[in-house]
């Protein structure tokens, strides 16, 4: 028995994805100039709240792989944006955290991710976004277990 191929329009994987791609090239566009992806900006940013953390809580923080997140580390490090560490607590463990220089860098391009979100909100509209923004971290709370533990 064959099995009926879905509409593409109701695939929730490749509807999250189209409009990821889609956004987030508009915040790689406007962080290009200070030399940042938008996930590198996230991780400055995640790692200025929560400086100190093991790869794996941050991999936990941005929900992403501990493999992805360490190739985007990588990048960050060799600029010196970032420094990543063994734990003293844990030498299996590795700590990341943010320098001097990932700070000034994160906030030489906090007005361009600033752009980027209040147009994104005037087109979409402020109230929709933050709607969004909610639907999208539920997603998050589905259960799934995306990566390896």
């Amino acid at each position: 028995m064959a099995t009926a191929v879905p509409r593409a329009d109701w695939c929730n994987n490749l509807a999250l994805r189209k409009a990821s791609r889609y956004l987030g090239a508009s915040y790689d566009k406007a962080l290009a100039p200070l030399g940042l992806r938008a996930t590198q900006f996230s991780i400055l940013h995640v790692l200025g709240l929560h400086d100190g953390v093991t790869i794996t809580r941050l991999a936990d923080i941005i929900a992403m792989d501990r493999t992805t997140l360490a190739s985007n580390l990588k990048p960050l490090e060799r600029e010196g944006l970032v420094r990543v560490e063994p734990s003293a607590t844990d030498r299996r463990a590795r700590v990341v955290t943010i320098t001097p220089a990932g700070t000034n860098r994160f906030k030489a391009a906090l007005p361009l991710w600033e752009g980027v979100q209040a147009e994104f909100e005037e087109r979409f509209g402020a109230e929709r976004a933050t709607q969004l923004r909610a639907d999208l971290e539920a997603v998050l709370a589905t259960g799934f277990a995306p990566w390896a533990e």
